[in-house]
Parts: structure tokens; C-alpha cells; sequence
């Protein structure tokens, strides 16, 4: 248990029997009335965000999540298998919980995994990731010019939109977050 005085980024609380993440909080005083915290949570497992507003001091019961860095193995079917470095221990963790990280991991590749009481939670992964392109369109002549963007293909399988100077067989470097193109990778 913990107050509302005691809130920080990242924290995560149970409300309900659901595990929200603290995004961001501001306490309040007004002038007149009593003090109290803004919160915006997100849902850990969802992803819904929701602003809630607790009177100051009001008790909140925390959340322990366990958050381990894990190397990536392979798929398995539809699931996922981590393995901690420390342990050795393998870990598989369902598709639906990886979600689209699984279009940015790599063999090998070192995530974040949360764990709340044995089940996993969530898959983080670094915010950008470097990535060969397995296929994309050659770009045509004059159309350098307008700064267009063309699909092109990963190694992972995943599509995104790249300038259309980018060519098969290049390394780019990827915004793991939303997708994004962020540039090229020099060898």
C-alpha cells in the first residue's frame, strides 16, 4: 500500500483488479478546498489510457512488477521464448503479450519483460532497432526530388515507409514505438 503522495512515473497500481501504469500525476492545491493528485494511467495489459484525479493522501495499492532484462530465442508456434542472462531460466511468453513488439525482434536481441506474480505482462523493447530491409521497390529516376517514401520490407517481416533513396540489403534504423523510418545505418 502506498498514498497518493508516494505516486511516481512508472509506478504500477491495482485499481479494481486491473493493473494501470502511472504515466504522468501532478498534485493539485487550490486555493480553496482540499489538495488533490491528477493522474493519467494507462492499462498494463490493454493499453487503454484514462485520466484519474484521487484526493492527496488517499491510500493506493501498489502493484509488484518485476521488470528483467531477457534475451529473445525464438517463436514457438504462436508464443515466445526469453531466456534471463543471469538464470538461464526460459520463459514463454504468448504472442498476444509480445503484441507488435514482434515485429522489431530479433535472435539474441535483449528486451525488457515484465512479470506481475508469475505472468508476464509486457515485452519492451528498446525504443529504436537497427534492421536490414529484405525487400523494397527500387526508386525511379526524378523522383528523388519530392522527398516521397516508398514501403519496404525487414528482415523481422515487418513494413514501413522509407525515403526512396533506400535500397534492398540496407540497414536502417527504426522507431520501435510507432514504426518510423529514423535513417540509415552506415556499415
Amino acid at each position: 500500500m502506498a498514498t497518493t503522495n508516494d505516486l511516481q512515473n512508472g509506478l504500477v497500481l491495482n485499481l479494481d483488479g486491473q493493473l494501470w501504469s502511472v504515466v504522468k500525476f501532478q498534485h493539485v492545491k487550490p486555493g480553496k478546498g482540499g489538495a488533490f493528485v491528477r493522474t493519467t494511467l494507462k492499462n498494463v495489459l490493454s493499453g487503454k489510457v484514462v485520466d484519474k484525479t484521487f484526493n492527496a493522501g488517499t491510500k493506493v495499492d501498489t502493484a509488484t512488477v518485476d521488470r528483467r532484462d531477457m534475451t529473445y530465442l525464438y517463436a514457438e508456434g504462436a508464443d515466445f521464448v526469453f531466456m534471463d542472462g543471469d538464470t538461464f531460466e526460459q520463459t514463454t511468453v504468448p504472442g498476444d503479450v509480445v503484441g507488435d513488439a514482434a515485429k522489431y525482434l530479433l535472435d539474441n536481441q535483449t528486451v525488457r519483460l515484465a512479470v506481475h506474480d508469475g505472468t508476464p505482462l509486457y515485452v519492451e523493447l528498446p525504443t529504436s532497432v537497427e534492421l536490414t530491409v529484405s525487400h523494397t521497390d527500387p526508386g525511379l529516376q526524378g523522383d528523388r526530388s519530392t522527398g516521397g517514401t516508398k514501403p519496404a520490407t525487414l528482415e523481422t517481416g515487418a513494413e514501413i515507409q522509407v525515403p526512396l533513396f533506400v535500397s534492398t540489403g540496407e540497414k536502417v534504423k527504426v522507431d520501435t514505438r510507432d514504426g518510423r523510418y529514423l535513417g540509415r545505418v552506415s556499415s
